[in-house]
């Protein structure tokens, strides 16, 4: 049973663009505010799973500022104040170093959980006590949390972490020392970490106290120092100013590549969750039920000598003959047929279609 913890908040990183679930995903509505996983968005999913873990008024969202006023219609349990803009995407370690210093402004020993709007998790009861006791290490020890996820397949589309002894916590859950981060691996090393057991999927969240995160911005991203600093001193109303200011220099770069892969006091909490990050449209078929053909379908289809595809046709009707192993997506201006193979490249068909001269009314 997990309970509020003081000191502790969430900030989302929301800024994504979604692009590999275009056609649904677009620049002014991308992923994490579909509604195709349980008929609530991604974001408001992501909010309301840490329910007596953090509290509405300690949960902030960091997004893109065109996708503030979306943002906040999505999840209106927060305060609209807890909703920030970054003006432009630098990637993830300038988005947690403006979160260490919006934390720092609220509370200078506060314990940060750096979590994701786009993932989709099946056992919430255990989730909530993996990020609580995440968080009581966190606020105990002079080290950086990480939650890996025990793997269930050799994916080569995910990071991984290399884990390495034990660690005395007292807690329900088991953390480990972390050793490495490993960046998306072949199918035969992925086989390899799976057999192993000493490897689990990176989801991208971080969970640290204010003064730790600090020191390891100040050690090994220094480019990031006047943000942390600034931003934790600025009143709200300004912080669109200094932001617009201090941004366009700055590198696009992960967290993961700046500060974290350079630290030796990353912990690992391994979690056992249902995870996963619905990277792609193939991984509707996980979460929606296929037909006895094997197909995955949501709105209206008819179906003949067809298997394996995944159809999303809402308004209209589509029609499948003779094909198998594709993806057909309807939207009002777009449709989309793939093959389910090649779904993680359809980001290279976006950026086509975004060069011709009406490229923006469809991505």
């Amino acid at each position: 049973m997990t309970t509020v913890l003081e000191h502790a908040y969430a900030v989302i990183m929301a800024g994504g663009r979604g692009e590999r679930f275009w056609p649904l995903s677009t620049v002014s509505r991308p992923k994490q505010f579909l509604t195709l996983f349980g008929g609530q968005p991604l974001l408001a999913q992501a909010v309301d799973r840490l329910a007596g873990v953090i509290p509405p008024e300690r949960i902030l969202v960091i997004t893109a500022r065109d996708l503030v006023a979306v943002t906040r219609e999505a999840v209106t349990s927060l305060p609209a104040e807890n909703i920030i803009g970054e003006p432009m995407g630098r990637d993830t370690a300038a988005a947690c170093a403006l979160a260490c210093a919006l934390v720092t402004q609220r509370d200078p020993q506060g314990v940060v959980c750096i979590l994701t709007a786009d993932q989709l998790m099946t056992d919430i009861v255990a989730f909530r006590q993996i990020l609580a006791d995440s968080i009581r290490v966190a606020a105990a020890r002079d080290a950086i949390v990480t939650i890996g996820v025990q793997p269930t397949f050799p994916a080569t589309g995910f990071g991984y972490i290399e884990a390495g002894e034990g660690l005395a916590t007292g807690t329900a859950t088991l953390f480990q020392q972390a050793l490495r981060f490993v960046e998306k691996p072949t199918a035969e090393v992925a086989a390899t970490y799976l057999q192993g057991g000493r490897h689990c999927w990176n989801a991208g969240m971080f969970i640290w106290r204010v003064p730790v995160m600090r020191r390891a911005i100040e050690q090994h991203a220094p480019h990031l120092r006047e943000l942390c600093e600034k931003a934790a001193t600025t009143p709200p109303a300004q912080l669109d100013k200094l932001l617009d200011a201090i941004y366009p220099p700055l590198p696009r770069i992960s967290v993961d590549f700046a500060i974290m892969e350079q630290l030796d006091n990353i912990v690992m909490a391994r979690g056992a969750f249902g995870w996963d990050d619905v990277g792609t449209w193939a991984a509707v078929a996980n979460h929606i039920a296929a037909d006895a053909a094997g197909n995955v379908v949501v709105g209206d289809c008819e179906a003949v000598d067809a298997t394996d595809n995944v159809v999303i046709s809402t308004g209209r009707l589509t029609a499948l003959f003779g094909v198998k192993n594709v993806v057909v997506v309807h939207t009002d201006q777009v449709t989309l047929v793939c093959d389910r193979d090649r779904v993680q490249d359809i980001k290279k068909l976006v950026q086509q279609i975004g060069k011709r001269p009406d490229g923006a009314r469809y991505v």
